[in-house]
């Protein structure tokens, strides 16, 4: 069976565009492939130096695949923490690898664009490095991505194509599997959903804080007594994405009728996710509060992620001349 890589930072609790654009689509794949998942708490040190905060996110990571159908029996669920031969293989990658390619990776060229290049971590600038050896360590066949992450994988297989170039075929190359079917999701402001924006809706907040965010969508100002333009309206591309087409064709007559306002819209929305999440989140509150349960599901899929990890490192430290 071929392996399926996934991974997720630890930044905070996920949001919608985390939800629909790779948490979901990932899960779905445990059924068709060897799947492994894990927790990426090295690539959440960028950004996070508080201990506690890389805990408490770490978990809430874990709970939320396992709330939302995560099964840790039929796929390969790790911290990547918890595994350190993908630092020595890092090392590996990094003495092959051209200062050329990383500064072309997007996050580097966002912080040159930005001025901040000289002030950011090396981690950043090394950063594809680290996400090329979680993916080669385990032979991964396929990385399921959004768009843009497409270069990711892209650097992942120029890394592998140069290191196998100078020690020959030793590490094997992935292939991106792109969903074709999300476009980009609107955040409370309109732009494109994301953390660094501030504009996230996440799941599983308590239903009143959820209810605060919903309510705080950006809309036109058009009056209550006049029908509403659908298309257009960041509330009505949130609701399409979790809704039934008879659900969808219903608020488009509502859309169109004089005295439905954005905030029934909103309210129409808060209980469509209400809805989809109540049984998650039960789940999700569950392994909140038993943090042990959660340690022994990552504990486990660590023992079962070492033996793969284990191997192709024994490979590449056997190609350079390693005993």
């Amino acid at each position: 069976m071929k392996i399926s890589l996934s991974g997720i930072k630890p930044t905070s609790t996920p949001h919608i565009g985390n939800h629909l654009g790779m948490i979901m689509p990932a899960i779905e794949l445990q059924n068709q492939y060897d799947c492994r998942y894990f927790i990426a708490d090295y690539h959440a040190m960028t950004t996070i130096h508080n201990a506690e905060k890389m805990r408490e996110y770490s978990y809430g990571i874990a709970a939320y695949f396992l709330a939302f159908g995560l099964d840790p029996k039929k796929c390969v669920f790790y911290r990547q923490s918890d595994l350190p031969q993908v630092c020595e293989l890092t090392w590996l990658l990094s003495c092959v690898t051209s200062m050329g390619l990383l500064e072309r990776a997007h996050a580097w060229k966002a912080a040159k664009d930005r001025g901040s290049e000289g002030c950011e971590p090396h981690g950043l600038f090394a950063y594809p490095v680290l996400m090329a050896a979680d993916i080669l360590i385990h032979d991964a066949d396929v990385v399921p991505v959004g768009k843009d992450q497409i270069q990711h994988v892209e650097m992942t297989r120029d890394m592998a194509e140069r290191f196998n170039f100078i020690y020959g075929n030793t590490l094997h190359l992935p292939t991106a599997i792109v969903s074709e079917q999300l476009h980009t999701i609107p955040g409370l402001d309109g732009r494109k959903m994301s953390k660094s924006y501030d504009n996230t809706i996440n799941l599983m907040l308590p239903p009143k804080k959820l209810k605060q965010q919903i309510m705080s969508i950006v809309t036109d100002s058009t009056p209550i007594d006049q029908p509403k333009d659908h298309e257009n309206c960041n509330v009505f591309a949130l609701y399409k994405l979790f809704a039934t087409p008879p659900q969808i064709e219903e608020l488009t007559q509502n859309y169109k009728t004089p005295g439905f306002g954005y905030g029934h819209a909103k309210l129409a929305l808060l209980q469509r996710l209400t809805e989809l999440t109540e049984a998650p989140r039960k789940i999700y509150d569950d392994y909140m509060a038993h943090p042990d349960t959660i340690e022994d599901i990552l504990r486990d899929g660590a023992a079962r992620a070492s033996t793969k990890m284990n191997e192709v490192l024994h490979r590449a430290r056997k190609a350079v001349g390693y005993r």
